[in-house]
């Protein structure tokens, strides 16, 4: 299955929108991704929308757990939001439910802002 990834910027707010399958084959991708965000912009606070991710191995788990160490270490914050049940149950089951902070929606504050030209 192919990943999408997409991303929505405001008044340093972002929002990482990922749609398909994060595995071995498609985390270099979602990799790219958050490197370049994290390489050009100045959010301070990323939330990846993962509602639409229908699954995530490990590989995907460490690419997620990077960008928030990542983000950290730039003095930012990476939440999570919407997961679906089979991708709560791995955070839960690897204990990253009390690494990241995870949100049943994205934050309507932030899908109410208009997104950046």
């Amino acid at each position: 299955m192919e990943l999408k990834v997409s991303t929505r910027s405001h008044g340093g707010h972002t929002i990482v929108t990922i749609v398909g399958e994060i595995d071995l084959y498609t985390a270099p991708r979602l990799q790219s991704e958050f490197d370049r965000l994290l390489d050009e912009s100045a959010a301070a606070f990323m939330v990846v929308d993962m509602s639409g991710v229908e699954f995530c191995d490990s590989t995907g788990m460490n690419v997620l757990l990077s960008a928030l160490k990542r983000l950290r270490e730039q003095g930012g914050v990476l939440e999570m939001a919407g997961p679906r049940p089979a991708v709560r149950k791995i955070l839960q089951v690897t204990g990253l439910d009390s690494v990241f902070t995870v949100h049943e929606a994205v934050p309507e504050e932030l899908l109410a802002a208009e997104p950046q030209a």
